[in-house]
């Protein structure tokens, strides 16, 4: 998007919350060139923050810290996962388009749910407001949605192996303190989890309240991936698991299509899939880790076979940076997208 003189708009921004994926948001906006002309951090007490070397003010947040924002990234992190109920709504009344990490409106029907890879076309006639979907949710159909564009998928079931980054950086410090006394022959404390997450994983992310038995972590790979595929008979059953992994999420991902798909042709598919990169080669013992994948913008894809317990069955491994295209990118790419489809206005 340019101005009358050619040159790159650039845009006001708040980052509002400094947590875990806060701070990736800062960092990723650099990266990726984002054309901000400032960026404002906002949460819940004033203070300094140092990033990458860098001092950054940090003030409260408020309705009216968000006067004259183009962009509001509610990160939904450090305690204040609830910020966009407060917030969010008002800072699109005042001129500013919101989008939102948390889960508090994923599924309302008035905010579009996007993965730019995967429904670009989502953010057309947008309100205002648009949302992240959850990190294990995006990272699954990065690989999954050229599948279903390929071949239809009927069924899937996933397995995740979940950072402890996605908890929070408190978590991250556990996990440190927890193998640290394991190391000096200590007991582990625990204040994050209900249990040790050193050397141990967790088959619970979430609590059961609306299902019993499912986790709210399982629930939302289902309800949200028929709203972000728009396909609602696709029926999805899921395991989440934390396992004790600084970061990037991985996932066992075995799919039933709707029609033959070959292991090569399913390779040639995913290879040219925008922000997905194929390490398949057990020869070389190259595959998809979470240490491969933290710090990469691409979610890789590997382990790719047929699964013949199901008929048109193909099973495979995926990893991706839960901080990166698991959330903050994620949603710098969905303001990107906006910017370039001529967007940014609120409505």
């Amino acid at each position: 998007m340019t101005d009358r003189m050619g040159t790159m708009e650039k845009f006001k921004v708040a980052v509002v919350g400094i947590g875990a994926v806060g701070t990736e948001m800062i960092r990723l906006l650099k990266r990726r060139n984002f054309p901000a002309e400032s960026v404002t951090i906002l949460a819940r007490r004033e203070r300094e923050e140092v990033i990458d070397g860098d001092t950054y003010h940090v003030l409260p947040a408020s309705p009216e810290a968000l006067d004259g924002m183009d962009f509001a990234f509610f990160a939904g992190t450090e305690g204040a996962k609830g910020a966009s109920q407060t917030l969010g709504w008002e800072a699109v009344r005042r001129g500013c388009i919101v989008i939102d990490n948390g889960d508090d409106f994923r599924m309302d029907d008035r905010v579009p749910l996007v993965v730019p890879e995967v429904n670009p076309e989502a953010v057309q006639g947008h309100q205002g407001f648009l949302a992240n979907p959850n990190c294990s949710t995006i990272i699954a159909l990065m690989a999954i949605a050229p599948l279903h564009r390929a071949a239809g998928v009927e069924r899937f079931v996933a397995c995740t192996y979940q950072a402890v980054s996605g908890t929070g950086a408190a978590a991250v410090t556990e996990l440190e303190d927890q193998t640290r006394a394991w190391a000096a022959g200590q007991d582990p404390q625990t204040e994050v989890y209900p249990h040790p997450i050193a050397f141990n994983v967790l088959p619970q992310i979430g609590g059961d309240k609306v299902e019993p038995g499912v986790t709210s972590e399982e629930l939302k790979m289902k309800r949200e991936t028929h709203k972000i595929l728009g396909d609602d008979s696709i029926r999805v059953s899921t395991t989440c698991v934390r396992v004790p992994v600084f970061n990037s999420h991985s996932e066992a991902i075995h799919l039933e299509l709707k029609k033959p798909l070959s292991v090569e042709d399913a390779r040639e598919v995913l290879s040219q899939a925008p922000g997905v990169r194929v390490m398949d080669d057990l020869s070389r013992a190259e595959f998809p880790m979470p240490i491969t994948a933290s710090g990469k913008e691409d979610v890789f894809v590997g382990r790719i076979r047929l699964d013949t317990s199901v008929d048109n069955g193909l099973a495979l491994f995926v990893a991706g940076d839960n901080l990166w295209k698991g959330a903050a990118q994620n949603a710098i790419q969905i303001a990107e997208k906006l910017i370039e489809q001529d967007l940014v206005k609120v409505p």
